[in-house]
């Protein structure tokens, strides 16, 4: 199955570069260009993509809302979002994953790891790394202003709510299931079940908001 990528950034040579990378991969096609995140938004739904890689930093909108706009629109429910920053500490990424975002990716990561990120998201799993996401989440919790009112894991079981703050701890099913002595396709059950209650759209989301209910704790990781 080839999946199909819109890119996204206002540099023009660094959108050449990655259409050159993603075209390079048998099981990927290039099926856009955008070089603000209104076009983004636009070309998500015109060109049927199944993922977008996302600069965060664009002209006329930029990445994170156009992120959140992919997100809410319900026509565009199949797209995944991939963004890019230029480190690993923006806490822009924190907002990028609440708006929609599948994961996160630096700008100067190998292009193999950037291929492999692509699949994973398109996939249907998140693309964290535990240390800089805790270490972004940390950053940005320590804002009073920052924590969401409302929601919250309060309607889970404890055992969902232990599943949960492993998965804000960046372990994927096989690792949850190991820890908690279940089968893989329990722990992905679980999983399955704690986004429908929270209403998370992916596993980006759900890290999220194990760290702003409290569930993982800023320096746990």
């Amino acid at each position: 199955m080839t999946v199909r990528v819109l890119l996204a950034d206002d540099q023009t040579l660094v959108r050449e570069a990655f259409a050159m990378l993603v075209e390079s991969a048998p099981d990927m096609e290039v099926v856009g260009q955008a070089a603000t995140g209104r076009e983004a938004v636009r070309l998500a739904g015109g060109t049927r993509a199944d993922l977008v890689v996302m600069d965060l930093r664009m002209p006329d909108l930029d990445g994170i809302e156009a992120t959140r706009l992919i997100a809410a629109n319900e026509d565009l429910a199949g797209v995944r979002v991939l963004v890019l920053t230029t480190y690993d500490t923006d806490e822009n990424i924190v907002e990028a994953l609440r708006a929609g975002a599948s994961g996160f990716l630096v700008k100067d990561t190998r292009p193999a790891e950037l291929l492999d990120a692509i699949r994973t998201v398109a996939a249907g799993d998140a693309l964290l790394s535990p240390g800089p996401t805790a270490r972004l989440i940390e950053r940005f919790l320590r804002s009073p202003s920052a924590r969401v009112a409302g929601g919250g894991p309060g309607c889970l079981s404890q055992r969902e709510r232990e599943v949960l703050a492993l998965v804000g701890r960046g372990l994927n099913n096989t690792e949850i299931a190991e820890l908690l002595g279940l089968s893989p396709l329990t722990a992905k059950t679980h999983v399955s079940r704690i986004m429908g209650k929270l209403g998370a759209r992916d596993r980006a989301q759900l890290v999220v908001v194990a760290y702003e209910s409290g569930v993982v704790t800023p320096g746990s990781v």
